[in-house]
Protein backbone atom coordinates (compact mmCIF):
# COMPACT_ATOMS: atom_id res chain seq x y z
CA UNK A 1 0.00 0.00 0.00
CA UNK A 2 1.55 3.12 -0.76
CA UNK A 3 1.26 5.69 1.79
CA UNK A 4 2.52 8.85 0.29
CA UNK A 5 0.36 10.75 2.12
CA UNK A 6 1.20 9.89 5.42
CA UNK A 7 3.89 12.67 4.79
CA UNK A 8 1.55 14.87 6.69
CA UNK A 9 1.69 12.86 9.97
CA UNK A 10 5.63 13.34 10.23
CA UNK A 11 5.75 16.71 8.58
CA UNK A 12 9.10 18.74 7.69
CA UNK A 13 11.06 21.76 7.77
CA UNK A 14 13.91 23.06 6.25
CA UNK A 15 17.25 25.07 6.81
CA UNK A 16 17.87 27.49 9.05
CA UNK A 17 19.79 30.15 8.10
CA UNK A 18 23.38 31.06 10.80
CA UNK A 19 21.63 34.26 11.66
CA UNK A 20 18.61 32.97 12.97
CA UNK A 21 14.97 33.81 13.53
CA UNK A 22 13.80 37.53 12.23
CA UNK A 23 11.44 38.89 14.21
CA UNK A 24 7.92 40.42 12.06
CA UNK A 25 7.59 43.21 14.32
CA UNK A 26 11.28 44.94 12.71
CA UNK A 27 11.50 43.06 9.41
CA UNK A 28 8.83 43.50 6.23
CA UNK A 29 9.25 41.35 3.24
CA UNK A 30 8.59 42.22 -0.21
CA UNK A 31 5.29 41.62 -0.36
CA UNK A 32 4.41 43.63 2.73
CA UNK A 33 2.41 41.09 5.10
CA UNK A 34 3.74 40.32 8.14
CA UNK A 35 1.17 37.88 9.03
CA UNK A 36 1.28 35.18 5.37
CA UNK A 37 0.62 32.27 4.75
CA UNK A 38 2.33 29.96 1.54
CA UNK A 39 -0.62 28.28 -0.58
CA UNK A 40 1.13 25.39 -2.86
CA UNK A 41 -0.88 25.78 -6.34
CA UNK A 42 0.08 22.22 -8.24
CA UNK A 43 -1.98 22.86 -11.24
CA UNK A 44 -2.08 25.44 -14.25
CA UNK A 45 -5.28 27.07 -14.76
CA UNK A 46 -5.87 29.14 -17.56
CA UNK A 47 -3.35 32.47 -17.51
CA UNK A 48 -2.03 30.73 -14.19
CA UNK A 49 1.22 29.16 -13.31
CA UNK A 50 1.57 26.76 -10.62
CA UNK A 51 3.46 27.92 -7.73
CA UNK A 52 3.30 29.29 -4.23
CA UNK A 53 0.89 31.54 -3.41
CA UNK A 54 1.09 34.50 -0.81
CA UNK A 55 -1.72 34.54 1.38
CA UNK A 56 -2.14 38.04 3.89
CA UNK A 57 -3.56 36.23 7.33
CA UNK A 58 -4.60 39.14 8.63
CA UNK A 59 -7.13 39.91 6.12
CA UNK A 60 -7.39 36.65 4.04
CA UNK A 61 -6.55 38.04 0.48
CA UNK A 62 -4.17 37.29 -1.89
CA UNK A 63 -0.72 39.72 -1.37
CA UNK A 64 0.01 42.13 -4.67
CA UNK A 65 3.75 39.78 -4.96
CA UNK A 66 3.56 37.27 -7.58
CA UNK A 67 3.20 33.85 -6.74
CA UNK A 68 6.87 32.63 -5.47
CA UNK A 69 8.26 29.84 -8.06
CA UNK A 70 8.04 26.05 -6.59
CA UNK A 71 9.04 23.88 -9.54
CA UNK A 72 6.44 22.46 -12.46
CA UNK A 73 3.93 21.35 -9.84
CA UNK A 74 4.58 22.22 -6.14
CA UNK A 75 3.17 19.77 -3.34
CA UNK A 76 3.35 19.00 -0.13
CA UNK A 77 5.40 21.99 2.11
CA UNK A 78 7.71 22.19 5.33
CA UNK A 79 8.58 25.13 7.17
CA UNK A 80 11.59 25.79 9.04
CA UNK A 81 11.39 25.83 12.95
CA UNK A 82 12.73 29.74 12.46
CA UNK A 83 9.95 29.57 9.36
CA UNK A 84 12.97 31.45 7.27
CA UNK A 85 12.99 28.98 5.10
CA UNK A 86 10.35 26.72 3.05
CA UNK A 87 10.13 23.55 0.76
CA UNK A 88 8.41 22.30 -1.40
CA UNK A 89 8.29 19.14 -3.05
CA UNK A 90 7.62 19.47 -7.01
CA UNK A 91 5.57 15.95 -8.13
CA UNK A 92 6.82 16.41 -11.73
CA UNK A 93 10.23 18.13 -11.84
CA UNK A 94 10.96 15.81 -8.87
CA UNK A 95 13.11 18.34 -7.38
CA UNK A 96 12.87 19.74 -3.90
CA UNK A 97 12.39 23.06 -4.06
CA UNK A 98 14.08 25.95 -1.19
CA UNK A 99 12.20 29.22 -0.78
CA UNK A 100 13.62 31.96 1.67
CA UNK A 101 10.22 33.38 3.30
CA UNK A 102 12.11 36.51 4.22
CA UNK A 103 12.99 38.15 1.25
CA UNK A 104 10.02 35.64 -1.04
CA UNK A 105 12.57 33.91 -3.54
CA UNK A 106 13.45 30.48 -4.76
CA UNK A 107 16.43 30.30 -3.68
CA UNK A 108 17.40 26.92 -5.78
CA UNK A 109 16.22 23.15 -6.10
CA UNK A 110 17.60 19.56 -5.16
CA UNK A 111 17.02 16.70 -7.35
CA UNK A 112 15.49 13.62 -5.84
CA UNK A 113 17.19 10.57 -6.87
CA UNK A 114 15.07 7.70 -8.60
CA UNK A 115 15.69 4.21 -8.89
CA UNK A 116 16.75 4.40 -12.97
CA UNK A 117 15.24 6.19 -15.79
CA UNK A 118 12.37 4.50 -15.35
CA UNK A 119 11.88 5.14 -11.86
CA UNK A 120 11.65 9.00 -11.04
CA UNK A 121 12.71 9.90 -7.37
CA UNK A 122 10.11 11.00 -4.82
CA UNK A 123 10.17 12.84 -1.86
CA UNK A 124 7.40 11.09 0.49
CA UNK A 125 8.84 13.33 3.83
CA UNK A 126 10.68 15.96 4.81
CA UNK A 127 12.20 17.29 8.18
CA UNK A 128 15.02 19.61 9.70
CA UNK A 129 15.54 19.51 13.19
CA UNK A 130 17.88 21.87 14.03
CA UNK A 131 19.85 25.35 12.70
CA UNK A 132 22.30 23.44 10.75
CA UNK A 133 21.31 23.79 6.98
CA UNK A 134 21.00 19.96 6.86
CA UNK A 135 17.33 18.56 5.87
CA UNK A 136 16.51 14.99 5.55
CA UNK A 137 14.09 13.59 3.13
CA UNK A 138 12.77 10.07 2.67
CA UNK A 139 12.97 8.44 -1.27
CA UNK A 140 11.48 4.99 -0.95
CA UNK A 141 12.64 4.61 -4.50
CA UNK A 142 16.67 5.66 -4.54
CA UNK A 143 18.53 2.85 -5.87
CA UNK A 144 22.27 1.93 -5.39
CA UNK A 145 24.48 -0.50 -5.96
CA UNK A 146 25.30 -0.80 -2.37
CA UNK A 147 21.98 -1.69 -1.67
CA UNK A 148 20.33 -4.80 -2.10
CA UNK A 149 16.23 -2.97 -1.66
CA UNK A 150 15.54 0.45 -3.54
CA UNK A 151 15.01 3.33 -1.10
CA UNK A 152 16.93 5.91 1.26
CA UNK A 153 17.17 9.11 3.61
CA UNK A 154 18.54 11.66 1.81
CA UNK A 155 20.70 14.30 3.95
CA UNK A 156 20.59 17.70 2.35
CA UNK A 157 22.58 20.68 2.49
CA UNK A 158 19.80 23.30 2.17
CA UNK A 159 22.52 25.79 1.50
CA UNK A 160 24.42 24.28 -1.15
CA UNK A 161 21.26 22.72 -2.50
CA UNK A 162 22.75 19.49 -2.91
CA UNK A 163 22.48 16.07 -1.00
CA UNK A 164 25.36 15.41 1.16
CA UNK A 165 24.71 11.51 2.37
CA UNK A 166 22.13 9.22 0.49
CA UNK A 167 21.77 6.47 3.85
CA UNK A 168 20.00 3.02 2.41
CA UNK A 169 16.85 2.85 4.29
CA UNK A 170 14.43 0.03 2.32
CA UNK A 171 10.95 1.65 1.11
CA UNK A 172 11.78 5.10 3.02
CA UNK A 173 8.59 6.54 3.47
CA UNK A 174 8.19 8.94 6.26
CA UNK A 175 10.83 10.67 8.74
CA UNK A 176 10.24 11.77 12.24
CA UNK A 177 13.02 13.52 14.26
CA UNK A 178 13.70 13.67 17.92
CA UNK A 179 14.22 17.55 18.80
CA UNK A 180 18.03 17.66 18.52
CA UNK A 181 18.41 16.07 14.82
CA UNK A 182 20.71 13.30 16.29
CA UNK A 183 17.77 10.59 15.99
CA UNK A 184 15.45 9.72 12.87
CA UNK A 185 12.52 7.62 13.03
CA UNK A 186 11.70 5.86 9.50
CA UNK A 187 9.13 4.36 8.55
CA UNK A 188 9.06 2.34 5.30
CA UNK A 189 6.19 1.11 2.84
CA UNK A 190 4.75 -2.22 3.76
CA UNK A 191 6.67 -2.70 6.48
CA UNK A 192 6.43 -4.46 10.18
CA UNK A 193 9.98 -2.79 11.40
CA UNK A 194 11.20 0.40 12.22
CA UNK A 195 14.35 2.17 11.50
CA UNK A 196 16.26 4.49 13.82
CA UNK A 197 18.91 6.30 12.47
CA UNK A 198 22.19 8.30 13.84
CA UNK A 199 22.38 10.58 10.81
CA UNK A 200 25.59 12.26 12.58
CA UNK A 201 27.22 8.90 11.84
CA UNK A 202 26.12 8.33 8.54
CA UNK A 203 29.56 8.30 5.74
CA UNK A 204 29.40 10.15 3.19
CA UNK A 205 28.55 10.19 0.25
CA UNK A 206 26.53 6.79 0.22
CA UNK A 207 26.23 5.24 3.41
CA UNK A 208 24.71 1.16 3.10
CA UNK A 209 22.83 2.21 6.45
CA UNK A 210 19.67 -0.71 7.37
CA UNK A 211 21.29 -2.72 4.60
CA UNK A 212 24.55 -2.97 5.59
CA UNK A 213 24.86 -6.58 6.58
CA UNK A 214 25.44 -8.49 9.12
CA UNK A 215 22.70 -7.35 11.06
CA UNK A 216 22.48 -8.19 13.89
CA UNK A 217 25.00 -6.91 14.91
CA UNK A 218 23.71 -3.47 13.07
CA UNK A 219 25.41 -0.88 11.36
CA UNK A 220 26.43 2.22 14.05
CA UNK A 221 24.17 4.24 11.69
CA UNK A 222 21.06 1.94 11.95
CA UNK A 223 18.79 0.18 14.41
CA UNK A 224 15.59 -1.97 13.31
CA UNK A 225 13.29 -2.41 15.33
CA UNK A 226 10.33 -4.71 15.56
CA UNK A 227 7.11 -4.05 16.94
CA UNK A 228 5.71 -6.46 19.71
CA UNK A 229 3.39 -8.75 16.74
CA UNK A 230 3.23 -9.58 13.01
CA UNK A 231 1.23 -7.54 10.89
CA UNK A 232 1.57 -4.20 12.89
CA UNK A 233 2.79 -1.97 9.91
CA UNK A 234 3.83 0.98 11.85
CA UNK A 235 3.63 3.95 9.79
CA UNK A 236 4.56 7.06 12.01
CA UNK A 237 4.77 8.41 15.66
CA UNK A 238 4.78 11.91 17.34
CA UNK A 239 7.97 12.45 19.71
CA UNK A 240 7.22 14.02 22.86
CA UNK A 241 10.53 14.64 24.91
CA UNK A 242 12.58 10.85 25.05
CA UNK A 243 9.29 9.21 24.13
CA UNK A 244 8.24 8.29 20.73
CA UNK A 245 4.45 7.57 20.31
CA UNK A 246 4.67 5.12 17.64
CA UNK A 247 1.41 4.30 15.54
CA UNK A 248 1.05 0.90 14.05
CA UNK A 249 -1.68 0.80 11.62
CA UNK A 250 -2.51 -3.19 11.04
CA UNK A 251 -4.78 -4.58 8.72
CA UNK A 252 -6.25 -0.76 7.95
CA UNK A 253 -2.34 -0.94 5.78
CA UNK A 254 -1.74 -4.85 4.72
CA UNK A 255 -0.85 -6.09 8.13
CA UNK A 256 -1.92 -9.60 8.61
CA UNK A 257 -1.67 -10.45 11.94
CA UNK A 258 -0.95 -13.75 13.35
CA UNK A 259 -3.67 -16.30 14.24
CA UNK A 260 -5.56 -15.55 16.92
CA UNK A 261 -4.60 -11.74 16.80
CA UNK A 262 -6.73 -9.41 17.97
CA UNK A 263 -4.33 -6.33 17.52
CA UNK A 264 -5.97 -4.75 14.41
CA UNK A 265 -3.85 -1.79 15.14
CA UNK A 266 -2.27 0.00 17.87
CA UNK A 267 0.10 2.92 19.97
CA UNK A 268 3.28 1.86 21.26
CA UNK A 269 5.62 4.12 23.37
CA UNK A 270 9.68 3.93 22.32
CA UNK A 271 11.51 4.97 24.82
CA UNK A 272 14.15 6.94 22.67
CA UNK A 273 17.39 6.94 25.28
CA UNK A 274 16.67 2.45 25.65
CA UNK A 275 15.23 1.94 22.24
CA UNK A 276 12.42 0.00 24.25
CA UNK A 277 9.11 -0.34 22.98
CA UNK A 278 6.30 -0.89 25.72
CA UNK A 279 3.35 -3.50 25.01
CA UNK A 280 0.90 -2.52 22.23
CA UNK A 281 -2.18 -0.65 23.76
CA UNK A 282 -5.47 -1.71 21.01
CA UNK A 283 -6.96 1.35 19.06
CA UNK A 284 -9.56 1.27 16.26
CA UNK A 285 -6.92 2.47 13.75
CA UNK A 286 -3.87 4.20 14.06
CA UNK A 287 -2.60 6.55 10.99
CA UNK A 288 -2.57 9.90 12.55
CA UNK A 289 -2.22 11.29 15.41
CA UNK A 290 -1.91 14.77 17.45
CA UNK A 291 -0.37 14.99 21.23
CA UNK A 292 -1.49 17.49 24.12
CA UNK A 293 -0.36 17.65 27.54
CA UNK A 294 -2.46 14.70 28.77
CA UNK A 295 -3.80 13.53 25.68
CA UNK A 296 -3.21 11.97 22.62
CA UNK A 297 -5.81 11.74 19.85
CA UNK A 298 -5.63 8.68 17.29
CA UNK A 299 -7.68 8.45 13.98
CA UNK A 300 -7.80 5.25 11.70
CA UNK A 301 -10.84 3.37 10.21
CA UNK A 302 -10.94 0.08 10.93
CA UNK A 303 -11.45 -2.64 8.84
CA UNK A 304 -14.17 -4.37 11.61
CA UNK A 305 -15.43 -1.59 13.71
CA UNK A 306 -16.31 1.05 11.48
CA UNK A 307 -20.08 1.00 11.68
CA UNK A 308 -21.67 5.10 11.91
CA UNK A 309 -23.87 4.75 14.73
CA UNK A 310 -24.88 8.00 16.30
CA UNK A 311 -24.25 9.90 12.98
CA UNK A 312 -27.00 10.74 10.29
CA UNK A 313 -25.63 9.37 6.93
CA UNK A 314 -26.03 7.61 3.97
CA UNK A 315 -21.99 6.76 4.67
CA UNK A 316 -21.96 3.22 5.15
CA UNK A 317 -18.72 3.37 6.48
CA UNK A 318 -16.84 5.43 9.18
CA UNK A 319 -13.71 6.20 10.94
CA UNK A 320 -13.03 6.42 14.58
CA UNK A 321 -11.16 8.97 16.57
CA UNK A 322 -9.78 7.40 19.90
CA UNK A 323 -9.09 9.49 22.78
CA UNK A 324 -5.61 7.95 24.96
CA UNK A 325 -4.94 9.40 28.27
CA UNK A 326 -1.15 9.50 28.39
CA UNK A 327 -0.99 9.03 32.16
CA UNK A 328 -2.49 5.61 32.53
CA UNK A 329 -2.17 4.86 28.87
CA UNK A 330 -5.26 3.80 28.03
CA UNK A 331 -8.42 4.60 25.59
CA UNK A 332 -11.15 6.70 27.68
CA UNK A 333 -12.98 7.32 24.44
CA UNK A 334 -14.01 6.40 20.65
CA UNK A 335 -15.66 8.78 18.33
CA UNK A 336 -17.27 8.14 15.28
CA UNK A 337 -15.77 10.85 12.43
CA UNK A 338 -15.32 10.17 8.47
CA UNK A 339 -13.48 7.72 6.90
CA UNK A 340 -10.51 7.17 4.54
CA UNK A 341 -6.85 7.09 5.38
CA UNK A 342 -6.59 10.00 7.66
CA UNK A 343 -3.30 11.62 7.41
CA UNK A 344 -3.61 15.45 8.84
CA UNK A 345 -4.76 16.40 11.67
CA UNK A 346 -4.70 19.92 14.20
CA UNK A 347 -6.20 21.74 17.02
CA UNK A 348 -6.99 25.10 16.24
CA UNK A 349 -7.04 28.17 18.63
CA UNK A 350 -10.49 27.44 20.81
CA UNK A 351 -9.70 23.46 21.14
CA UNK A 352 -11.00 22.81 17.80
CA UNK A 353 -9.37 19.30 16.58
CA UNK A 354 -9.67 19.50 12.59
CA UNK A 355 -9.45 15.64 11.71
CA UNK A 356 -8.23 15.40 7.67
CA UNK A 357 -8.47 12.35 5.19
CA UNK A 358 -8.22 11.01 1.85
CA UNK A 359 -9.89 8.51 -0.31
CA UNK A 360 -13.81 8.82 2.02
CA UNK A 361 -16.99 8.47 1.55
CA UNK A 362 -18.26 11.67 -0.02
CA UNK A 363 -21.61 11.97 -0.53
CA UNK A 364 -23.93 14.59 -2.57
CA UNK A 365 -21.93 17.71 -4.76
CA UNK A 366 -21.30 20.71 -2.65
CA UNK A 367 -21.32 22.73 -5.63
CA UNK A 368 -24.98 21.42 -6.69
CA UNK A 369 -26.04 20.72 -3.25
CA UNK A 370 -29.13 18.62 -2.78
CA UNK A 371 -29.68 16.82 0.63
CA UNK A 372 -26.43 15.46 2.24
CA UNK A 373 -23.37 17.07 1.52
CA UNK A 374 -20.10 15.07 2.99
CA UNK A 375 -16.34 15.04 2.30
CA UNK A 376 -13.37 14.28 4.50
CA UNK A 377 -12.73 16.49 7.01
CA UNK A 378 -14.12 16.15 10.21
CA UNK A 379 -14.17 19.26 13.53
CA UNK A 380 -13.96 17.42 17.70
CA UNK A 381 -14.21 20.06 20.03
CA UNK A 382 -11.85 18.67 22.78
CA UNK A 383 -13.14 21.23 25.30
CA UNK A 384 -15.96 19.07 26.26
CA UNK A 385 -15.51 17.07 29.00
CA UNK A 386 -17.10 13.50 27.37
CA UNK A 387 -17.87 14.82 24.26
CA UNK A 388 -18.51 12.22 21.50
CA UNK A 389 -20.15 14.20 18.80
CA UNK A 390 -18.27 15.71 15.36
CA UNK A 391 -18.76 18.27 13.15
CA UNK A 392 -18.54 17.11 9.35
CA UNK A 393 -18.84 20.27 7.24
CA UNK A 394 -20.79 20.23 4.03
CA UNK A 395 -18.13 19.90 1.97
CA UNK A 396 -16.10 17.51 -1.12
CA UNK A 397 -12.68 16.28 -1.95
CA UNK A 398 -9.42 14.93 0.24
CA UNK A 399 -7.88 16.85 2.79
CA UNK A 400 -4.60 17.99 1.74
CA UNK A 401 -3.85 20.80 4.32
CA UNK A 402 -4.39 22.36 7.75
CA UNK A 403 -3.22 25.30 9.26
CA UNK A 404 -4.40 27.13 12.68
CA UNK A 405 -2.80 29.86 14.59
CA UNK A 406 -2.14 30.58 18.55
CA UNK A 407 -3.62 34.07 17.87
CA UNK A 408 -6.46 34.13 15.21
CA UNK A 409 -9.86 32.04 15.78
CA UNK A 410 -9.62 30.63 12.36
CA UNK A 411 -8.58 27.18 10.49
CA UNK A 412 -7.22 27.12 7.07
CA UNK A 413 -8.42 23.60 5.46
CA UNK A 414 -6.96 22.63 1.73
CA UNK A 415 -9.98 20.59 0.70
CA UNK A 416 -11.09 19.16 -2.77
CA UNK A 417 -8.12 21.67 -4.18
CA UNK A 418 -9.45 24.71 -2.96
CA UNK A 419 -8.54 26.90 0.43
CA UNK A 420 -11.58 27.29 3.20
CA UNK A 421 -11.14 28.97 5.88
CA UNK A 422 -13.45 27.98 9.29
CA UNK A 423 -14.22 29.90 12.29
CA UNK A 424 -13.32 28.07 15.09
CA UNK A 425 -15.73 29.80 17.62
CA UNK A 426 -18.41 28.57 15.34
CA UNK A 427 -16.78 25.69 13.19
CA UNK A 428 -18.78 27.07 9.87
CA UNK A 429 -16.75 28.43 7.30
CA UNK A 430 -15.53 32.27 7.95
CA UNK A 431 -17.56 35.08 6.09
CA UNK A 432 -16.74 38.72 6.07
CA UNK A 433 -16.81 41.47 3.59
CA UNK A 434 -13.78 40.03 1.26
CA UNK A 435 -14.26 36.06 1.81
CA UNK A 436 -17.07 34.31 -0.52
CA UNK A 437 -18.16 31.45 1.64
CA UNK A 438 -15.34 31.09 3.26
CA UNK A 439 -12.92 30.87 0.54
CA UNK A 440 -10.01 32.30 -1.06
CA UNK A 441 -10.39 32.12 -5.09
CA UNK A 442 -7.18 30.93 -6.31
CA UNK A 443 -7.28 28.85 -9.61
CA UNK A 444 -6.38 26.03 -10.44
CA UNK A 445 -5.76 22.82 -7.85
CA UNK A 446 -4.30 23.55 -4.49
CA UNK A 447 -2.47 21.17 -2.09
CA UNK A 448 -1.16 22.08 0.61
CA UNK A 449 -1.05 25.76 3.25
CA UNK A 450 1.50 26.60 5.52
CA UNK A 451 2.29 29.68 8.18
CA UNK A 452 5.24 31.40 7.25
CA UNK A 453 4.89 33.80 10.23
CA UNK A 454 4.45 33.46 14.07
CA UNK A 455 0.74 34.57 14.75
Amino acid sequence: MNRAFLAAVALASVYLVSCGSYSTKSYKPPSGATERLLVSQSVTSGFTFPGLVIINGFNDTLTRSFPISGGSSPSIMAVSPSRATVIAYDTDGHTIQVIDSRTEQNTGAIPVPGGNAQTPGTATSMVIPVATGVGYAADPVAGNLLWPTPGAVLALNLTQHGISTQIGVPAAQTLVSNAAGTQLLVFSNDSDSISVLSPNLAVSPIDQGCNAPPNPPQPPVCTVLLPAYPGARPVGALISGTTAYILNCGVECGGLPAPGSALPASVQTLDLTTLTLSNPLPVDGATAAFLTSTTLYVTGTSPTNNACTGQTTAAKTCGRLDLIDLGSMTVTSSVVITDGYHDHMDIGLGGQLFIGSHDCTEIGNVNNPSGEVRGCLTIFDTTKAGNTSVIVPPDNGDVTGLQGFTTFFKEYVVEGGNLKIYDTHTDKLLINNILTAGTISIPGKLIDVKAIDFF
